[in-house]
């Protein structure tokens, strides 16, 4: 529509000297004011039009234009320079005057800086949009060889989606700077056919190269925008078809471990089934587990390694190291091997722990590969020792080679022998002492006695057992202040104390009762005239 009222214009502006051939001179002059002042109302119009539009390119702080601009710096730069450095050269070769060393100090002066801005915009040197054609690094093509790099994976293709759309940005950005680059060079056309100026011809000669450093440039970025488009498209096949690999895999792995869990599984029912022993029970079980959790790790260490005989290699040299480095860890865990195998100590077995002269009697809780786990209780050893209970001992594997355990509940053998010291008089009736308090023993010890007698049975199975008394036994010592009467019955191994208190408290009544039976204790007898009388028997009445 311009175009056409430009031309419009113009022709009028023609008809009108035409006209002034064949008129009258007035009439001439008047036209030819007429055409003039058109002429300058139209250039007026393209010249503000032509302002509006370099103040809004100037407003857009477009990439496209502020690099051009550091391209025009750049040459302007090295211009300047070069003349510079002429100059300096001019200088150096006429003679020395205070007012060209003046010069001359200047101008080295400015030459540094021109040098460091040249550097500084070198990048530009070659092409004014040397970066902005060249797509943005999305870093290393990753290779997924594990489910852990399937997000990385996502994410670099994400990322290089992410900057594709911001180069067709870019490219849109290019087409409207061209667009308008052609609109300017149309106003400086019409400008140039109205009422040009010197300036108005070198500012169109300048856009008219600049548009064409832009089309270069769209050009070449359409081709690498193809190319990248390609190359993305390649990438993101390969990933996916990896992720799909790895996601094949994976699930292959998971229906391995679900078997192999479903396994574990049944042969731990199966276990339930056929062992009654509760302990034997929990030891399998934790067996069990930890075979199948070693087997699960071995099969995700084998399934995601490229190479298994770099990686038993540098496990073997790493065992050797740690062998040395941890040899109390890997004998615990052969200790604890050794207690699995050879059954010598189960979780719930009452056992006794000697270490450095101090004794720990408790029940097992747990057998873990490194340590063995004590619930310490009351007995006669914290009574008379330790002076405490109810401490958690944690005892290493390891301490089975090397230290001293007793195992007061080993396989069916549920009891213990204890024994009652008590001191009598040398005057006193010691054989019926001994008749006593073999009775007392017989009498709570009954039910020990029947147990132990069948568990002992049992034993000979695995055992040399030479024999097999099971029976309360009495022995009579002679010592320095008394005859000892030393009482031996089996009694529970988890509760020994209370049914020592309970036959004690009895053998001490029963000997009381009796008048030829004294309990003797530290004293010292003193005899004079009269001699004092001997405990004489109850009368009897008739």
């Amino acid at each position: 529509m311009k175009n056409k009222l430009f031309f419009g214009h113009t022709f009028a502006l023609l008809c009108m000297v035409a006209l002034s051939l064949w008129g009258d001179p007035v009439a001439e002059v008047v036209a030819v004011d007429n055409a003039q002042q058109e002429q300058q109302e139209m250039s007026d119009v393209s010249r503000n039009e032509l302002q509006k539009l370099q103040k809004e390119l100037q407003k857009e702080n477009n990439i496209w234009l502020k690099s051009y601009d550091s391209y025009i710096a750049y040459r302007e730069t090295r211009k300047s320079l070069s003349e510079v450095k002429e100059r300096i050269n001019e200088l150096q070769t006429q003679s020395s005057s205070v007012e060209r060393k003046l010069e001359l100090e200047g101008l080295q002066a400015k030459q540094k800086i021109l040098t460091e801005q040249v550097e500084l915009l070198r990048a530009q040197g070659a092409s004014p949009f040397v970066l902005l054609l060249k797509p943005d690094e999305a870093g290393d093509l990753p290779t997924i060889t594990n489910p852990f790099e399937i997000v990385m994976g996502f994410s670099y293709i994400k990322r290089l989606n992410g900057q594709y759309q911001d180069y067709l940005v870019r490219k849109e950005d290019l087409k409207e700077i061209i667009s308008n680059l052609d609109h300017q060079i149309s106003l400086y056309e019409k400008i140039m056919v109205l009422i040009p100026t010197p300036e108005d011809k070198e500012q169109l000669g300048a856009t008219r190269v600049k548009l064409e450093k832009f089309k270069l440039a769209l050009d070449t970025l359409n081709m690498t925008a193809n190319v990248y488009e390609k190359r993305i498209e390649s990438t993101e096949a390969k990933i996916n078809k990896e992720i799909k690999d790895q996601i094949y895999k994976l699930s292959k792995i998971f229906v391995l471990i679900v078997i192999l869990l479903l396994v574990s599984f049944l042969i731990k029912r199966a276990v339930k089934r056929y062992v009654v022993d509760n302990e034997r029970f929990y030891m399998v079980n934790k067996v069990i587990t930890l075979v199948s959790v070693t087997i699960i790790i071995l099969i995700l260490i084998f399934s995601y390694l490229d190479n298994v005989g770099y990686f038993a290699t540098i496990l073997g040299f790493v065992s050797a190291g740690l062998a040395i480095a941890m040899k109390d860890w890997f004998m615990s865990l052969f200790g604890w091997l050794v207690i699995f195998a050879g059954g010598s100590i189960h979780v719930g077995d009452r056992i006794r722990f000697v270490k450095e002269g101090m004794d720990y009697v408790g029940d097992v809780l747990d057998i873990s590969p490194l340590r063995i786990t004590l619930m310490e209780d009351v007995t006669l050893t914290t009574l008379e020792t330790n002076r405490r209970a109810g401490r958690i001992i944690f005892i290493p594997n390891n301490y089975i080679f090397t230290s001293m355990f007793a195992n007061y509940s080993h396989s069916s053998l549920k009891t213990v022998w204890d024994g009652i010291d008590i001191m009598i008089t040398f005057d006193s009736n010691h054989k019926k002492a001994t008749h006593i308090t073999k009775e007392i023993c017989r009498k709570y010890s009954k039910g020990y006695t029947e147990l132990t007698r069948k568990q002992l049975n049992k034993l000979r199975d695995r055992y040399s057992l030479k024999t097999s008394n099971v029976e309360p036994r009495v022995f009579t010592f002679i010592e320095s202040n008394g005859i000892k009467v030393s009482s031996w019955y089996l009694t529970n191994s988890y509760a020994t104390l209370t049914l020592r208190s309970t036959i004690s408290a009895d053998i001490v009544d029963a000997f009381n009762a009796e008048y030829d039976i004294t309990i003797a204790y530290p004293t010292q007898t003193f005899y004079s005239s009269p001699m004092i009388p001997k405990k004489q028997p109850p009368e009897v009445s008739e």
